[in-house]
């Protein structure tokens, strides 16, 4: 086994699923506030689309993918960042952010060189430190905590870090605390990679789920050096469809997509089909805010009610939760969860966020409700 990955804890979702089944097998019906995977539906015209599009014959799609939905998606960030992007050299399909993410470290990282350092937030997305490992990196995590309102500063780490940096990750809106970056800090990470010459990484999955200003992308602030991991996952409810975007700087682009056969194709065809019409529409994005509005107001509602403090948040659909007075992080989770109620400890996420767990607003308004009364009675 490769001795980088042996120490390497169990992925934060299958330890989840792990508990969420010990909750069934005891008969007790699951109110499931873990795993990040909404349960509304997918929007009929996503589903009719990607119906019509299944072929008699299935054949290997191709690196690039169907040039119009690399033109849907062009078409969707310029409305939406007022971003122009070229659709033949800016943007490419994958399979969901996640392979990408993996992926990127092991074209971009040659552990022979001095430059091999990986900088990536902690706590955040998993596979931003595993890909890493893979790739052999040195990795350098950054503790994001409540002290420093889980926001990444470049002026916070050492010079010879940055200047070792390969690639430097952004997570924002931030998983698990749902954070966001103000604009004076994307200007000096776009600072930063210029002084050093990383590659700036920015995941921006959630940027669609928010409740009040929009959040931004890195793209917004500079091209060169930059790459956005874009996915429809959460704007469209289609985590099982696994379709994201990459898009940024062409010559990154371009030796990415040269090394992509070796990895992997787009999408299949259908689902491309299906992710035109995605890109294409809003409506449906503005209904799932909506609903994950509704059940964000009758949660944090309910722990104000229950002494419970939830962190403030701008974006995701999480809710980041100090941990009672008396309780771990830990034991808390293992008393609620003889409730039925699944959450995620905070230390799953990094030890340093030992006094928090995340509320992932999954289980549907009426059952946020059946909830806080299964709350109430644990109190």
């Amino acid at each position: 086994m490769n001795e980088n990955l042996r120490n390497l804890k169990p992925y934060p979702m299958v330890e989840l699923a792990r508990r969420k089944a010990s909750v069934a097998a005891r008969g007790i019906e699951v109110l499931d506030f873990g795993t990040g995977d909404p349960v509304e539906p997918t929007d009929p015209a996503i589903r009719a689309a990607l119906a019509a599009a299944v072929p008699e014959i299935s054949q290997y799609p191709s690196i690039a993918g169907l040039p119009e939905l690399r033109a849907a998606f062009a078409a969707w960030f310029q409305r939406r960042f007022d971003v122009e992007l070229d659709p033949e050299r800016e943007i490419l399909p994958t399979r969901g952010s996640k392979e990408a993410m993996f992926h990127l470290p092991l074209v971009l990282v040659d552990p022979s060189e001095n430059k091999r350092t990986v900088v990536y937030p902690d706590p955040g997305y998993p596979v931003m430190s595993i890909g890493s490992m893979y790739a052999e990196a040195d990795l350098h995590p950054v503790e994001l905590t409540a002290e420093n309102d889980y926001r990444m500063d470049p002026a916070a780490l050492p010079r010879e870090v940055l200047a070792s940096a390969r690639i430097v990750w952004l997570n924002y809106p931030h998983n698990p605390t749902g954070q966001d970056l103000p604009e004076a800090l994307w200007q000096a990470w776009v600072e930063a990679q210029r002084e050093h010459g990383f590659v700036l990484c920015s995941d921006e999955c959630y940027t669609e789920i928010y409740t009040d200003a929009r959040p931004r992308s890195v793209l917004e602030f500079a091209r060169e050096g930059c790459l956005a991991f874009h996915s429809l996952s959460k704007r469209s409810g289609m985590t099982a469809y696994r379709s994201g975007m990459l898009a940024g700087d062409p010559e990154i682009i371009a030796r990415y997509r040269a090394c992509r056969a070796a990895m992997g194709q787009a999408q299949t065809e259908w689902v491309q089909k299906a992710s035109i019409v995605a890109w294409r529409d809003e409506r449906h994005v503005e209904e799932r805010r909506a609903i994950f509005a509704r059940k964000r107001a009758i949660l944090s509602e309910g722990f104000a009610r229950l002494g419970l403090e939830v962190y403030p948040t701008t974006s995701t659909f999480y809710l980041w939760v100090s941990v009672p007075a008396g309780e771990t992080d830990e034991s808390y989770a293992a008393k609620l969860l003889d409730a039925g109620i699944v959450v995620s400890p905070g230390s799953m996420f990094g030890a340093a966020n030992a006094g928090f767990f995340r509320v992932a607003l999954v289980p549907t308004p009426e059952q946020c409700e059946q909830a806080l009364d299964r709350w109430a009675a644990l109190e």
